[in-house]
């Protein structure tokens, strides 16, 4: 999205940055920064190392290339405006933890409810109102969002290619481009991680995350789970998935610089009510309405149009996870109405003997 509006006048562009930052703060951010587009430079090597490490994925990753030349898109683009809003804060009902990724649990990018999203619409009308020509996108980012706040001073990726500020990593981020020269960089004190700590890479179930710093997106299960993985009964790696239906934490939660991070003392928008209704066995069973208008829109990385993968998921959790509680389910997941769950459902079965 863009927004087109007048420019600045009458305050000094070091006055400008300060404000920017604090008013963002006080909107609800965790932390704020503003660095030259320029610095998006550096990024082009990092995702050209990825690419050559992992050849597959060149395909799907090849689209980044544009998020290190912002400014070839954008040509009055002149800095970048990235903030963390700290999602660690709220309380995970425990029949979805190790199943729901907490960060798409918690995903205020298109709950109109939610503090997150709040924040984010007001500080967008305050750039407006200050007379910045703007562009952004709310639910994937604009630019690569874990460099930009990189350098801003916001954090440092760890091993397990997370930022981490000094609440952990359980932070969301957003970036705006602006076409004023601002620059604000945070002092970042943080200590890199422990040369021989490797418990991310060894706790990674699909070997996704094979050394330091270096991740396969074609074999994470938070992919898996949600962009690909849309035939399991092909999927080499399903029975590595375990209990995960909707992405993945292993290689943050064992971090140590999680230890104690997630706080948990506040509720988001409507996720216990939610969580009422999202047991494997509810949702392979789930008709396709409520599938569409509630479960999809809280969890929209899997379209509208093939909600049919919740049931997948949750019939290759049931294989994974096998208890007698599940044959009824999973037989009549064999008469679905989408062919994919019946033919899942039927490989469950004889994957089950």
């Amino acid at each position: 999205m863009e927004v087109i509006c007048q420019g600045i006048v009458g305050e000094s562009l070091m006055d400008t940055a300060l404000q920017i930052v604090e008013k963002a703060k006080e909107l609800g951010y965790d932390k704020c920064g503003i660095i030259p587009v320029s610095q998006m430079s550096g990024y082009a090597d990092k995702l050209e190392q990825r690419i050559h490490r992992f050849p597959e994925t060149e395909k799907n990753l090849s689209k980044f290339r544009s998020f290190s030349v912002p400014q070839e898109r954008f040509d009055w683009a002149k800095a970048i405006i990235v903030c963390s809003y700290w999602y660690g804060k709220y309380h995970i009902p425990p029949s979805l933890q190790g199943r729901f990724a907490k960060y798409y649990l918690t995903d205020g990018r298109k709950n109109e409810k939610s503090d997150g999203y709040k924040t984010s619409i007001a500080l967008e009308n305050h750039l407006r109102k200050q007379g910045f020509r703007i562009a952004f996108d709310r639910h994937f980012g604009i630019t690569s969002l874990r460099w930009a706040a990189m350098k801003a001073g916001i954090g440092i990726v760890r091993k397990n290619n997370f930022l981490y500020t000094e609440k952990g990593s359980w932070q969301y981020l957003e970036a705006f481009l602006i076409d004023q020269p601002l620059e604000y960089i945070n002092p970042c004190n943080l200590r890199s991680c422990a040369e021989n700590c490797d418990r991310c890479v060894k706790t990674c179930p699909t070997n996704s995350l094979s050394e330091p710093y270096m991740m396969c997106r074609d074999t994470c299960i938070s992919c898996l789970t949600t962009w690909s993985g849309w035939d399991l009964k092909e999927e080499p790696l399903g029975d590595k998935f375990g209990h995960w239906v909707y992405g993945c934490d292993r290689c943050q939660d064992c971090c140590p610089y999680n230890q104690n991070a997630w706080k948990g003392e506040e509720n988001f928008p409507d996720l216990t009510e939610l969580s009422e209704h999202l047991s494997l066995v509810q949702i392979v069973k789930a008709d396709y309405d409520y599938l569409q208008t509630v479960i999809q829109p809280a969890f929209w990385y899997i379209p509208v149009e093939r909600c049919w993968k919740f049931k997948t998921n949750a019939l290759n959790a049931m294989l994974n996870n096998y208890s007698s509680e599940y044959l009824t389910a999973i037989e009549e997941a064999c008469l679905d109405q989408e062919e994919a769950v019946r033919e899942m459902a039927k490989w469950v079965l004889e994957k089950l003997g």
